[in-house]
């Protein structure tokens, strides 16, 4: 097993007993087809949880969709994102001049792989969940073999909260939600629309 393997299966193992995690499977079940696991985005540690809860033979063929203005700043991060988690960086600065994002992430799911991505763009430090960008859309209609599956992760934000540099242990719940129905010819709004009321519809009842 290769040292990035080591380090790769430590951090899981970290993620998992620093937040006992809990992930449930509503409607849908681990598979190896590619898909897109979407979700609710509270903290930078959000993707380390939905890929430390798949099997290890999913793990290792998903790859999370990070931004490279953070993941690529500092050697430690460049060599996580690249050679541990196999990330997706996307340049999310106005008006890039890099690769297309969706051409970046469709690569992906054309090679067999599958993604976890989060569709409003950065994390979201209120309640609730902001409106998707359209990136998701584009590449539902570029990819529309691939199966986007909802993921609701519930108390990370609470664990690392925004400028902390010391995790606070609290239990963690996932829920991977059922795929979403493919609808031909689905204009943007509709579809965003929809794929954000499903991820909701995961979310545990208010109080």
């Amino acid at each position: 097993m290769s040292i990035d393997h080591l380090i790769a299966s430590a951090l899981c193992g970290f993620a998992k007993l620093l937040t006992g995690v809990r992930a449930v499977w509503l409607g849908s079940e681990p598979d190896a087809r590619p898909r897109v696991y979407f979700a609710n985005h509270r903290s930078h540690g959000d993707f380390v949880l939905i890929w430390a809860s798949l099997p290890p033979h999913l793990r290792h063929r998903t790859r999370p969709v990070a931004g490279a203005d953070y993941w690529l700043t500092t050697g430690l991060r460049r060599y996580l994102i690249n050679r541990v988690f196999r990330g997706v960086t996307i340049d999310r600065r106005p008006g890039r001049h890099g690769a297309n994002p969706v051409e970046q992430m469709g690569a992906a799911l054309a090679a067999g792989e599958s993604l976890i991505l989060f569709p409003e763009g950065t994390r979201n430090l209120g309640e609730g969940v902001q409106a998707f960008k359209s990136g998701i859309h584009h590449l539902r209609k570029a990819h529309p073999e691939a199966e986007f599956i909802p993921v609701w992760i519930e108390n990370l934000g609470r664990v690392m909260p925004k400028g902390s540099l010391i995790p606070v242990p609290l239990l963690c719940s996932l829920t991977f939600g059922p795929p979403l129905a493919q609808i031909d010819a689905e204009s943007r709004d509709p579809f965003l629309n929809r794929a954000r009321s499903a991820l909701l519809d995961l979310a545990p009842p208010e109080d």
